[in-house]
């Protein structure tokens, strides 16, 4: 074991008791307690079970969890414990990171527009690998990191299709890639390798077969020019649950046949990546309570249903919609509860934190808790981007067999026999046994309290 992650950073989950029994305990408590504050249930099972599953579709590929997704320290201890590396936008995230004591070499600053502060701060805890792809950020690490300290990517713009996301996207062309290489000489600048990030947002898996044409090119370029292009980061865009557009297994055929076309085995190219929301969407569980209501008149119909400043975080994304419980009364929404047509905000002092319109919900009341699930990618803030609010506080918790899988994965042997064959059962501890709801949902997963 590597000694980053123990049984006293997580609830062990013994069998036949899941994380949703755990879930369901702690709103007994809080609402026992009168304790509306919000909180997060986290599966590291299902993180383990995505791992295994990266690393047996995507050989090749060496997984660095972008840190910017989810920097709660389970989530890090875990990865860390795995073997995996983390992409760092920030000297605040290299610091989380190095905090528990992974190595300089496991980290990759990621970000295409660094402060220099930052800079000299990665160059004093011994990061070396960066990126760039303009001349003003090369000439920023020039300038800020030691030379004999200092390895770059050279990032180019991915081609993601017609269909990709209009936002401002990172990365040269292909057109301007040997002036910058030229540059990057100039200036004592070590590259290499290429990256490029394609991104979630209207995500094509031929885009990779693509992008990593015109990365073989862009490598051609460097090697002609003298540098030692060994590396390749083919970015993130991998999905964090089932139910989106191209499936992991789709987006991992297309890489591992591009990679074959572009980068055979032996070509001397390492191949690293970046999941980020792969690796946590579907571990993490929010339950938030409702703090206050307003009924809107007919010709308006709906109810809004305000999170209080200390229940939840703010969520840029428009969330899973949410299967509504109360536990202060033992109430479950059946068919024959009518619902109505309701809105969701966040905290009163954010009016225009809107998290959903015209959700068909049952009629609720201040003190009812709503889960949502699929929480884990960019759901956890730092202090200070809540605007005073607290943290919701985040209970790890991990099955057995999961926790065993962890352990035969780092080479210790199972303590007994049916060790190895325990370890052919689900490694999610989260919902292979929960009871589901008396009505289907209009959001799935299905089950709650």
């Amino acid at each position: 074991m590597n000694g980053y992650l123990n049984e006293s950073n997580f609830m062990m989950v013994e069998e036949g008791f899941t994380t949703r029994d755990l879930l369901e305990n702690l709103l007994v408590e809080l609402c026992q307690a009168s304790d509306q504050q919000a909180f997060f249930v986290a599966d590291l099972g299902d993180i383990v079970k995505k791992h295994l599953h990266f690393l047996k579709a995507l050989p090749r590929v060496k997984p660095y969890f972008p840190v910017k997704c989810n920097g709660s320290e389970g989530v890090i201890r875990l990865l860390a414990e795995l073997g995996a590396g983390f992409a760092c936008t920030s000297k605040a995230e290299i610091a989380r990171v190095q905090s528990i004591g992974v190595p300089a070499d496991k980290i990759f600053y990621s970000s295409p527009c660094k402060q220099v502060a930052h800079i000299r701060y990665a160059a004093s805890r011994g990061v070396q690998l960066m990126t760039f792809d303009n001349e003003v950020e090369l000439s920023k690490v020039a300038r800020s990191h030691p030379r004999a300290r200092r390895v770059m990517l050279l990032g180019i713009a991915a081609d993601s299709g017609p269909s990709a996301h209009p936002n401002m996207t990172f990365g040269t062309t292909l057109k301007s890639c040997r002036h910058l290489l030229e540059t990057a000489k100039e200036q004592a600048v070590e590259v290499v390798g290429i990256s490029f990030h394609l991104g979630s947002c209207g995500l094509e898996p031929q885009a990779f077969a693509r992008s990593a044409a015109a990365a073989q090119l862009a490598i051609e370029m460097g090697t002609e020019l003298g540098y030692r292009m060994h590396l390749l980061d083919i970015g993130g865009g991998f999905p964090g649950t089932e139910d989106t557009r191209a499936r992991f297994e789709e987006i991992a055929a297309v890489i591992n046949s591009a990679l074959d076309l572009y980068f055979p085995d032996g070509c001397g190219v390492e191949i690293i990546a970046r999941p980020g929301r792969y690796y946590v969407t579907s571990a993490f569980t929010l339950a938030a309570s409702i703090t206050a209501m307003e009924e809107v008149p007919a010709e308006q119909p709906g109810s809004d249903g305000r999170w209080d400043s200390g229940t939840g975080p703010p969520v840029s994304l428009s969330p899973p919609q949410p299967s509504p419980c109360s536990p202060r009364r033992g109430r479950r929404p059946c068919p024959d509860h009518p619902s109505r047509s309701s809105s969701l905000r966040g905290p009163p002092a954010h009016a225009e934190d809107r998290i959903a319109d015209g959700l068909e919900l049952p009629e609720l009341c201040v003190g009812d808790w709503l889960i949502f699930e699929d929480m884990g990618a960019y759901t956890i803030a730092t202090p200070s981007l809540l605007g005073g609010c607290p943290q919701p506080q985040i209970t790890y918790a991990m099955s057995r067999v999961a926790w065993k899988a962890v352990q035969l994965f780092q080479g210790k042997p199972p303590q007994a026999e049916d060790d190895r064959e325990s370890i052919c059962a689900p490694l999610s501890c989260g919902w292979e046994m929960a009871e589901t709801l008396c009505v289907t949902p209009v959001f799935a997963p299905a089950s709650i309290i």
